[in-house]
């Protein structure tokens, strides 16, 4: 007898928290690492956050359960968020505050995919949307993209990929893992492709606010008002706000789809912990001053990192746009000897470099795109001019 379903054995474990944990461990273990890998800021949440958080802690009404679907002054302030950040016109009764970004993923591949329906991806992708998925019995359909292309896809594509059981696309920008940023009309002709073909979008904007140079965030249900009907928001305050440990995120949907989710959650773990809605709703309604500190840090960041990798020699990197992410191509390694070792792959690549230079990134493989790796430069100035010096040292 088997004793773990088919169904969860087929999950992949995240190897982007793999990663982080291999690096934490030669850590713990005395060695010096840098870890590239974990997709989080590396500051702490804002002092005033912290402080409503405290606060709520001594008030009896949050020590109990609250609605599964959020507490009404959170979804207020989701909803009053929206309309200030993207224009995106929502009630509370189409807002579901989750546990995390990764749990408004998992609500809404669960309440629209039924087996057999079929969900685009554009790769390179965050390596938990496949997961889902299938887990809802849907299949992924995944559609390379490049470095050439800038990592978006093209309605040609989209169209060429569509069949009769096409259900969804997940459509993220600023993206994880490349850094990408649609511009206004790829937006727009994606969004109206969408409604004309009546495919759901399901669109991450958890890095809405962390964008660079002249490239803007807009949102797709408000570049095309039409596709309100078959549009899931997805977002939260981990990136925007530094608050990945809080595990607060939501999704917004049309009211038939929030209902769905809500029931779902309300068995799976039914409301998100008070103190971290409290808290949540601090850092929506304080104000973008300290998400426009940290950007600044981000973007200096930036530029380091794709200067210094673009001159190691074989590595080719674009220019990120948005999230905390270069996507560097090693493709020029593959079939190089490092280190005395064959390289065969940008798995096998980051071992490499993880054993030998002691800095960990995430291979492409993780993010359906073989031949590059993700670097997170979401940590200090230092520890990324020292980080990316080893690399240097080690492939040059």
């Amino acid at each position: 007898m088997k004793r773990v379903s088919e169904a969860i054995a087929a999950i992949a474990p995240s190897a982007t928290l793999a990663v982080d944990a291999k690096a934490k461990a030669l850590k713990a273990a005395g060695e010096s690492v840098v870890g590239f890998g974990a997709g989080e800021p590396d500051f702490a949440t804002p002092a005033h956050i912290v402080e409503a958080a405290v606060e709520a802690c001594q008030d009896p009404k949050y020590h109990r359960y609250s609605a599964a679907s959020g507490l009404p002054e959170m979804k207020q302030a989701i909803v009053d968020k929206t309309r200030r950040d993207s224009g995106f016109e929502v009630s509370p009764s189409n807002v579901l505050v989750t546990n995390g970004g990764k749990h408004a993923v998992y609500n809404t591949m669960l309440a629209l995919i039924d087996p057999g329906d079929e969900v685009l991806l554009p790769a390179p992708y965050w390596t938990t949307y496949p997961e889902p998925i299938a887990l809802a019995g849907g299949t992924t359909v995944t559609l390379p993209t490049d470095a050439e292309s800038g990592f978006r896809v093209t309605v040609d594509q989209l169209e060429a990929a569509t069949t009769d059981r096409t259900k969804a696309i997940v459509f993220v920008s600023p993206s994880n893992p490349t850094g990408a940023v649609y511009p206004l009309e790829e937006i727009r002709a994606i969004g109206q492709w969408a409604v004309e073909r009546g495919i759901w979008v399901i669109t991450d904007e958890i890095y809405e606010h962390l964008v660079y140079g002249t490239n803007e965030h807009h949102s797709i249900a408000t570049v095309v008002p039409d596709l309100a009907e078959q549009c899931v928001v997805l977002n939260g305050v981990a990136k925007t706000y530094a608050m990945t440990g809080w595990r607060v995120g939501w999704m917004i949907a049309p009211h038939d789809v929030i209902t769905g989710a809500t029931n779902l959650q309300s068995h799976a773990t039914s409301n998100v912990a008070n103190i971290s809605q409290v808290a949540s709703i601090a850092a929506l309604t304080g104000g973008l001053d300290d998400v426009a500190m940290m950007r600044g840090a981000f973007d200096r960041r930036r530029r380091t990192i794709h200067r210094m990798l673009n001159e190691i020699d074989g590595v080719i990197c674009p220019e990120p746009q948005g999230a905390f992410y270069a996507f560097p191509s090693f493709e020029d390694l593959i079939g190089r000897t490092v280190a005395g070792r064959s390289i065969g792959s940008t798995l096998e690549l980051a071992d490499v470099v993880l054993d030998e230079a002691r800095v960990a990134f995430v291979p492409g493989e993780a993010f359906g795109a073989p031949g590059y790796g993700r670097f997170s430069f979401a940590l200090s100035d230092d520890d990324l001019v020292e980080g990316i010096s080893r690399v240097a040292g080690l492939l040059g």
